[in-house]
């Protein structure tokens, strides 16, 4: 699991004076790409050759709202992997308050320049490796409960 900070900012908030729900989805890409350059594969790296990683789908549960100058303590881990397709869940909670504020997971492919999939386990073994014992590590937690 990793955890990344965002702070509310003013223009993500709404005329209501609460963070627009759109803004959450931004929030979790930030927090995916905040782990991936924790993990030693930043994005950057892949696209130097020619990889680039879509979301193929997002979930978000809205718990509780936040507002402007909260921060979100966003926790990330990989739910899911099976060489190709990656799986990543988010709780996003309110440093402040404590309260869960949501719940979301994305699923994300790597697709090469042509937008045909690419196989992790073959072209990034080491990558390859990181998610799989992320895997290990929640079913081990998982096993534990």
């Amino acid at each position: 699991m990793h955890t990344y900070i965002h702070k509310v900012n003013y223009y993500e908030t709404d005329k209501m004076g609460i963070t627009h729900h759109s803004n959450y989805i931004r929030f979790m890409e930030e927090a995916r790409m905040d782990f991936l350059t924790h993990v030693g594969y930043p994005m950057t790296r892949f696209e130097a050759e020619g990889i680039t990683s879509p979301v193929v789908s997002v979930n978000c549960d809205y718990k509780k709202p936040t507002t402007y100058s909260d921060e979100i303590e966003i926790t990330v881990w990989v739910s899911g992997y099976n060489g190709v397709k990656l799986l990543l869940a988010y709780r996003m909670v309110n440093k402040k308050t404590g309260d869960l504020v949501a719940v979301a997971s994305s699923a994300h492919c790597f697709v090469d320049a042509n937008g045909r999939p690419v196989s992790v386990k073959k072209k990034y073994p080491d990558f390859d490796a990181i998610l799989k014992r992320e895997v290990d590590l929640l079913s081990q937690e998982d096993t534990k409960k």
